[in-house]
């Protein structure tokens, strides 16, 4: 942990983060506008994950999202759609917006509990069956054991194998890895899991898979982005973030937002670099704009 910390010249401080997470609140208020939360709105991974999910109730999603613009002319569809790996198929064949991509969640999500084989199969066959994005966990077994190179190993084998069934189908897919940062107790260990995560081929770097007790929050978003802002000075490559679970109301989105916009930057605040895995948000963010109650999704 202490040679990537190192490695990248970061050493957390809390005191520092607080008061930055301070400044970002008090001024929210400022930032809060119907064309930041369009610009949340765009962001969205419209997640479906549900044990009860089926062919239908999917297609169901996929259709409300083909149909959104009828409804809402004037505001942007989400960025995504994600779901559990065996229904990339179907958000394929039933979507009509080129530019709303497939997203799975795959390598045995939420746990990552499972043989690397089977971890890859999942994710070939994801992609093979139409995702254009792959979600998936860190190996929380091997990374708090302490074997980080078995958990960067895991990530780098899943980006080859990603990689080698898209070009199969003359496409890129986009890799992010979740750090399940609620279950990661220290901001040292948060930023050595980004910058692992980074190195071994991640293009988006995750809070939360949604599963666990506590999932996205600011303080974890604010090191991820500022590990994010110290890699990109390193390597010159630029990793997207998605904060997930748990985000619910519109002034959570805002907040977000503005971590990023404080960290990282304008360039960031695109669906290209930033995205909000979300179930409910998607109606928050259309009702609090509209001023009135909106179950569209």
């Amino acid at each position: 942990m202490n040679e990537l910390l190192k490695k990248y010249d970061y050493d957390p401080d809390k005191v520092a983060i607080d008061h930055g997470l301070e400044m970002i609140v008090s001024n929210v208020d400022n930032v809060f506008s119907p064309d930041i939360l369009k610009a949340c709105l765009s962001m969205v991974d419209l997640t479906s994950l549900k044990t009860e999910d089926t062919p239908e109730s999917v297609t169901r999603l996929v259709s409300k999202v083909n149909e959104f613009r009828s409804s809402f002319p004037d505001y942007p569809l989400p960025a995504s759609i994600c779901v559990y790996p065996n229904f990339a198929s179907v958000v394929k064949a039933a979507k009509k917006c080129d530019d709303v991509h497939v997203t799975v969640v795959s390598a045995c999500f939420p746990s990552s509990q499972s043989f690397l084989e089977v971890k890859l199969r999942e994710c070939a066959l994801a992609v093979e069956n139409g995702a254009d994005e792959v979600d998936i966990v860190l190996s929380l077994s091997a990374f708090l054991s302490g074997d980080y190179d078995a958990a960067r190993h895991e990530i780098e084998a899943v980006r080859r194998i990603v990689d080698e069934a898209a070009a199969a189908q003359g496409r890129k897919v986009t890799l992010k890895v979740i750090l399940e940062t609620g279950l990661l107790l220290k901001h040292e260990l948060i930023a050595a899991a980004s910058f692992l995560a980074m190195e071994a081929g991640a293009d988006f770097i995750k809070t939360s898979t949604g599963k666990v007790s506590v999932n996205a929050t600011p303080a974890a978003a604010y090191v991820m982005c500022q590990c994010i802002s110290r890699y990109y000075g390193k390597t010159g490559r630029k990793v997207g973030f998605k904060p997930a679970g748990g985000i619910s109301t519109s002034l959570d989105a805002v907040c977000y937002y503005s971590i990023v916009s404080t960290v990282l930057g304008k360039e960031w605040l695109d669906k290209e670099f930033f995205r909000f895995g979300v179930s409910r948000l998607a109606n928050t963010l259309l009702s609090d704009i509209e001023q009135r109650t909106v179950n569209y999704y």
